[in-house]
């Protein structure tokens, strides 16, 4: 990694990769790094929340209960009912569940003291856009049987012969590997880049703040951009649990429909 050094001989060091490369909290494993323990809190905090929300469920609902009917309502209906149709119900609680996840492990990104999205490990996305395959396969192969799916994907009618030569292996590599690579890794690089970005900005004014005169007087325009950054960086955030989740609603709804 590159450095430089200002007028006051300090070395500044720009965030790269290995800033997100964090060591283990106590021990030496993987499994206690900073990112796993933000997952395990994540689904604590989520689950905390919605059984307090919900627990005493009342007509005029109080501010928690508000909080958590708005997001079920959003995406039982503008992502589960719209998308998928009549069937909709049972996919409900997976798609509720994948939204409020990544959208709590995204915005954990912006929250003081914590400030890690845990999308930015890819490994986390990977592990949700194979759940969501899983999925979308089993409820294909349910409704269509094996034989019909695979040759509805193979061999897409109305097609002249010949061009299924080249038409079949783009076909099967969309199905099974394209759409679960770019379903995952568009997540990833949004988080990646999103929090690399707040790095520059944050570090970067920390280390002009220490630097000669002229440099100290940039700074505060370091941090403004850095403070600017933070907040589209949360509707980033939210965008992506969105966009995430709608796509898996249309792969479950092309699942679905008789033709593909």
């Amino acid at each position: 990694m590159r450095s430089f050094a200002q007028g006051s001989g300090s070395v500044y060091t720009p965030p790269g990769t290995s800033d997100f490369n964090l060591p283990p909290i106590f021990g030496h494993s993987q499994w206690t790094t900073k990112p796993i323990a933000l997952v395990l809190f994540s689904v604590i905090l989520i689950s905390v929340f919605f059984i307090i929300s919900s627990r005493k469920a009342l007509v005029v609902p109080n501010k928690l209960q508000f909080a958590g009917e708005l997001i079920y309502n959003f995406v039982r209906r503008d992502l589960a009912e719209e998308i998928i149709g009549s069937e909709f119900m049972r996919f409900v609680p997976f798609l509720f569940t994948l939204f409020v996840f990544i959208l709590t492990n995204n915005i954990f990104g912006v929250i003081p003291l914590i400030q890690f999205p845990t999308m930015s490990h890819v490994g986390f996305p990977y592990v949700l856009a194979l759940f969501a395959f899983v999925v979308f396969h089993y409820v294909a192969i349910k409704k269509q049987g094996l034989g019909h799916y695979l040759k509805g994907i193979m061999f897409m009618p109305g097609v002249p012969k010949a061009v299924y030569i080249l038409l079949t292996p783009i076909e099967l590599a969309t199905y099974f590997l394209v759409r679960p690579l770019t379903l995952s890794l568009r997540l990833f690089a949004n988080m990646f880049a999103g929090h690399l970005l707040l790095l520059v900005f944050i570090m970067g004014g920390d280390h002009l703040m220490r630097g000669v005169i002229g440099l100290k007087i940039v700074s505060p325009f370091a941090f403004a951009m850095g403070i600017g950054m933070s907040f589209f960086e949360v509707l980033v955030q939210c965008l992506q649990a969105y966009i995430f989740t709608l796509l898996v609603a249309l792969y479950i709804a092309g699942a679905l429909a008789d033709e593909h």
